[in-house]
Formats: C-alpha cells, sequence, structure tokens
C-alpha cells in the first residue's frame, strides 16, 4: 500500500504469497477435516505468519524508520498477531494470507508500465552497420551521432531515431505509436528508435543520440509519470496516514471500553483485533492507485503516456480543447506552390530562402528545404541566424543581412508589400517574404493539409458533450479559414495571426469557463502548453521544447488517440468512485457490526480482504480498455 511497497521483487511477492496459502491450507486442511500432528499445524501457521507477515513488517518498518510514518502495513501485522494472542491464530494467517494476495496484486498493477518499457528496451538492437569512409562497418549504436548514416536491412530493427536518406520500404512501427499497420517510408520521412523494417534497405541518417531517441523520452516520461501523484493519489496518502493512526489509538481505546463493558481481557483484545481490521483502509487507499496505475498502463499500451495521473484526471474534465495548427491539425508536410523572384532568378531566389530556413524546426521551412533538393539548388551559406518566434529568421549572407517570414517580419524591417505580391498574399495559403534591409526580393507560398484523421478526432471530442473546439494558428485568416472549413469548425472557432502570447491570452479566456487541453508540436507552443490545464504535445514528431512542456505525448500522427484517451480517463475516474464507494461501505458496515453487533474475526477478516481484493480487480479492469488500435 506504500511507496516502499512497490519496490519489492514482484516474483519474490508471488512465491512468499504462495507459501502463505500453502501454510493457511494445511492449517485448513486440520481444522474443518482432518486432525493432523499438532507440530505439523503450528508449523503451517507459522510459515503463514512469516511468509505473510514479514513483508508487510518490513514495508511498515521503513515508513516508520525512513519517513517517520504509521504504515497501514502495520495494522495488519498488529491485528494477526493480536488474534494470535487470543487462540485465533487461524483468523490471523487467513488475514495475512488475503492481504498478501490483495499486495501481489496491487504490485503486479503497478509494474505493468515499467515491463512495458522494459521490454520496449530490450527491442533496442546493440550494434549498427555505419555507412562510413571505410565502407559498411558494424558499431555500437551508443557511439552514433547525429549526420552519421546507418544501412538498414529487412528484418533489421532502427537503431536510433533518424531520417531515410536514400531508399524506400515499410517499418512496422506498432512498438511506439501502437498503429497496427506497416507505414512507408521514402527518402525525408522519419523513422523511430526500435521500429522494424520489413522490406527495402534503407539508409537512415541519424538525427538523435541513444540518450534522447524515442525510447529514452518513453522511459523518461514513464518514470516521471510513476513518481508523480494526482490529485485523488495525494489525498488517498494523506487519508491513509492520518487514519492509521486513528485505528491503532481507537483500537488501543476500545479495548478499554470493552473491559469498561464487561467483557474480559482475551474478550476484549479479541474484539479490539477485529474492530482493528474491519476499520483499516487498505480498500481505500489502494482504490485510487490501482485505477490509476492500470489506466496508465492501457494508455501507454496503446501509444499515449501521461506524465502523471494529475493529467489522466485533468483530461477527463477537460471542457476545451484548443488546437495549434500547424504540424498538430495538418500534416505539417507542406508544399511550396508559388515561388515569385522580384530580382535575378527564381532558382537562386529559391536557394537563398532555403540557406535562410536551413537550421528552422518549422514545417513551412522543410517545404522550402524540400523545393530546393528537389530542383538540385545548394542553399546559401547563411550565418548567425536567428528565430523570431511567429515572425520569422533573420541572418547573414556573403552580401550581408537577409531576412525571411511574415507580414509581422515584413513590418518589423520596415519594408512595404509590392505590389507584384499583393495577389498572393491576399490568398489563402501561407507567404514567406525574403528581403535585405527594407527591399523585398520575393516571396514563396506554401500550403498544408489537414492530417487525415483531424476531422474525425474532433468530431469525437465533440461527441464528448459539452466540448468547446479552438484552432490557433499564426498564419493569416484566409490560411486559418481554409484549413478550419476542411475540418469542420466554424469562424468562432478559428483563430489566426497569433504571436505566442496571444494564444496563452486565448488558453487563459478558455479557463475561465472550465479546464483547458492544449494541443501542439513546435517550440511557440511551448508557453501554451505550460499554461493550459492539460498539455498535449505531438510526441515523437514534436520538438523536444514541446515535449518537456507538455502532460501527455501522442506517440503517433492519429489525433483519434486524444479522444480515446480522454475516454479512458473519463471511465478511470468513474471506476475511482466506484472503488471509493464500495471500499468505504464495506468499512462502515464491518465496523458497525464490530462494535454493536459482536461480529466475528473471520468474518471481519474475509470483509476487509475481500474489499480490498474487489477494488483492485475492478482498477485492473481497466487494463483491458487500451487506446484503440485501428487498422
Amino acid at each position: 500500500m506504500s511507496e516502499h511497497s512497490t519496490e519489492h521483487d514482484e516474483d519474490a511477492d508471488l512465491y512468499l504469497t504462495i507459501l502463505c496459502w500453502i501454510g493457511l491450507g494445511i492449517a485448513t486442511l486440520d481444522a474443518f477435516l482432518q486432525p493432523l500432528p499438532a507440530g505439523l499445524v503450528w508449523g503451517a501457521l507459522g510459515l503463514s505468519f512469516l511468509t505473510g507477515g514479514l513483508p508487510p513488517l518490513r514495508t511498515a518498518l521503513a515508513e516508520l524508520w525512513q519517513d517517520h510514518r504509521l504504515d497501514i502495513d502495520l495494522l495488519m501485522v498488529v491485528a494477526a498477531l493480536a488474534a494470535a494472542a487470543v487462540g485465533a491464530a487461524l483468523e490471523g494467517a487467513v488475514l495475512l494470507a488475503l492481504f498478501s494476495l490483495s499486495q501481489t496484486l496491487e504490485h503486479r498493477a503497478m509494474g505493468k508500465a515499467r515491463r512495458a518499457v522494459e521490454a520496449l528496451m530490450q527491442l533496442r538492437p546493440e550494434t549498427a552497420l555505419l555507412d562510413g569512409p571505410d565502407g559498411v562497418v558494424e558499431v555500437a549504436v551508443a557511439d552514433l551521432v547525429p549526420g552519421d548514416r546507418v544501412i538498414l536491412r529487412p528484418g533489421a530493427r532502427v537503431p536510433v531515431d533518424g531520417r531515410v536518406a536514400e531508399g524506400a520500404g515499410h517499418l512496422d512501427e506498432s512498438t511506439v505509436t501502437g498503429e497496427s499497420l506497416p507505414v512507408r517510408k521514402a527518402a525525408g520521412d522519419p523513422v523511430h528508435e526500435a521500429t522494424v523494417n520489413l522490406d527495402g534497405i534503407l539508409t537512415v541518417e541519424v538525427t538523435r543520440t541513444l540518450a534522447t531517441s524515442t525510447v529514452a523520452q518513453m522511459i523518461k516520461l514513464v518514470t516521471e509519470a510513476q513518481a508523480m501523484k494526482s490529485p485523488s493519489e495525494r489525498f488517498s496518502d494523506w487519508f491513509g496516514q492520518r487514519y492509521t493512526i486513528a485505528v491503532l489509538v481507537g483500537s488501543i481505546l476500545s479495548w478499554f471500553g470493552f473491559r469498561w463493558a464487561g467483557y474480559e481481557g482475551g474478550d476484549a483484545l479479541y474484539r479490539s483485533a477485529t474492530l482493528l481490521v474491519a476499520a483499516s483502509p487498505c480498500a481505500v487507499v489502494i482504490s485510487v492507485p490501482a485505477a490509476i496505475l492500470s489506466a496508465l498502463s492501457a494508455a501507454a499500451r496503446g501509444g499515449v503516456l501521461f506524465k502523471g495521473g494529475g493529467a489522466l484526471e485533468g483530461l477527463a474534465e477537460v471542457r476545451t480543447f484548443a488546437f495549434d495548427k500547424t504540424g498538430t491539425l495538418t500534416t505539417g508536410l507542406a508544399s511550396v506552390t508559388n515561388i515569385r523572384a522580384l530580382q535575378g532568378e527564381e532558382d537562386a531566389f529559391l536557394a537563398l530562402a532555403a540557406g535562410l530556413e536551413a537550421q528552422s524546426e518549422h514545417p513551412i521551412a522543410a517545404a522550402i528545404r524540400r523545393e530546393a533538393a528537389e530542383r538540385g539548388l545548394t542553399p546559401v551559406a547563411v550565418r548567425d541566424a536567428r528565430s523570431h518566434p511567429s515572425e520569422g529568421i533573420t541572418g547573414q549572407d556573403a552580401e550581408g543581412p537577409v531576412w525571411a517570414g511574415n507580414a509581422r517580419m515584413l513590418a518589423a524591417m520596415g519594408a512595404a508589400l509590392p505590389p507584384e505580391l499583393e495577389a498572393l498574399a491576399n490568398g489563402a495559403e501561407t507567404l514567406v517574404v525574403v528581403g535585405r534591409g527594407t527591399q523585398v526580393l520575393g516571396a514563396v507560398t506554401v500550403a498544408d493539409e489537414p492530417r487525415q484523421t483531424a476531422a474525425e478526432a474532433l468530431v469525437a471530442l465533440k461527441a464528448g458533450g459539452r466540448t468547446e473546439i479552438l484552432m490557433m494558428t499564426g498564419d493569416r485568416a484566409p490560411v486559418a479559414a481554409r484549413i478550419g472549413e476542411r475540418l469542420g469548425l466554424v469562424p468562432a472557432e478559428i483563430h489566426a495571426a497569433l504571436l505566442p502570447a496571444d494564444k496563452v491570452a486565448l488558453v487563459d479566456a478558455a479557463a475561465k469557463r472550465g479546464k483547458v487541453a492544449f494541443i501542439g508540436d513546435g517550440v511557440n507552443d511551448a508557453a501554451a502548453l505550460a499554461r493550459a490545464d492539460v498539455g498535449v504535445a505531438m510526441g515523437v514528431a514534436g520538438s523536444e521544447v514541446a515535449l518537456q512542456a507538455a502532460d501527455v505525448a501522442l506517440m503517433a500522427d492519429d489525433l483519434r488517440k486524444l479522444a480515446d484517451a480522454r475516454r479512458l480517463a473519463r471511465r478511470t475516474m468513474r471506476v475511482i468512485r466506484q472503488n471509493l464507494t464500495l471500499a468505504l461501505g464495506a468499512m462502515a458496515v464491518l465496523v458497525v457490526g464490530s462494535l454493536f453487533f459482536e461480529l466475528p474475526l473471520p468474518l471481519a477478516v474475509l470483509g476487509h480482504e475481500g474489499g480490498t481484493l474487489l477494488v483492485v480487480l475492478n482498477g485492473l479492469r481497466l487494463l483491458a480498455d487500451p487506446i484503440r488500435v485501428r487498422g
């Protein structure tokens, strides 16, 4: 029931539980079926007490020594010893056996997500085929650095995150994204560590080291999720510690009360032990983590990683979903649609634009670089490049300062849009203007398309009831309107020409109406992700900054998983309420029975541990409700 108890080896827990039940079985056989030698019976009871009592006693002492807290495990040990002291050793053994079983189930549930990540780590190849100056050589994956090229043969696992440089083929990405069907990869497409190349020979350029690649990020997220407690879990811990002290003090006082009422010393101790068992809040304390950890594991298996139970609870209560447009609601794989050079040749102008955008993570920059590469152009060397979020990029080439950006960058440079470019500016495509000082050299237009699953995801979120959708973008209004219309959004849901601070302000305004989730993927989304009640990043496809600022990561590009995650979060909250109702109700009945109806200790044991087992099993049901994997 405590943090220390989760550190025990799960296999050792299972073996000790089996031994405890074997001892109980022998003692039960003597009591109800066939008399056995006294030595064998006492040995069996001793085995049950040792194997069932030492683990919780060790946990209780660790809590007391390290954290100066009285643990619920101590209640179980004290109750079992009190039962043995009044001649009810068999009932004490039953208590420890059931308590041991409930702890074993709890530890199994808490280890699900960790074991999934450990299994994923084992899928990492130890070596890779490096295509270097000396030909293809086998090297340790840990030695790979960004820029290296590795050869990926059919059946091989991707060693680290990278980008396809040459070749084409299909990859099985189910281990990382939860996608059931193979994904075709060609030159320029990203590939993720631990995925499997099914066919074709690929040359992959490394983009991340082993320490920062996909699996490393997943391990970090799961570790953070296990360390961060939800509000319900924090209340459960607070309740458990204080209630434990109250039960111990109350049981001692009850002994004096029973003695004052005329009970003999042994009978008073028996009834006090019964009250101790009946009032122990094990089921109450485990009811929340049993559900939260099961849901976190189920979500991780479906490609959605939560950074803790708080994010899970928050998502269940979200009223407004605010989406960044580019790279989130759209594919982010924009294409160049028009190039207008006002001075010189078109190719030379495009090479300059590609040089300026060489260091940018933005999908529009990637589109310009891709167009230049397809034309066989070498980007102009640009130094001192500096990004201006929601505006553009400045830098220096051989001729002096140069810049590229949107209308805000144009205004910041004191330049005016030439009449030749006004038609492009008024269109429904994103305009990138390139210039020197106040002189405009030309412009490029880029268009993006909605993600295939985006419209369906928005419909699914709205179907959840009382849900508001917002689309936010730094693009111009015509561009935003074109995408919004494709996604089925109304004008009131579309917000264009926004700076990062404007996105935060919109999130603040929406927060006055209820909890807000912001979904984004870029560096300029980090502030809004951090401000929202629940920040959702586009996982391995998003930027490092966005991933760090978010509370949830979608490890696939399928936005429908967000609607599934919300459904799972809401079901988790229902299970928590069911568990608390069951646990508190059972505890109240047992306490009343112990105080006023002379409830037998065996019934108190069965009622207490039965309730604990029920809430654990009810929480484990969430493991069978993972995020849907679509084909």
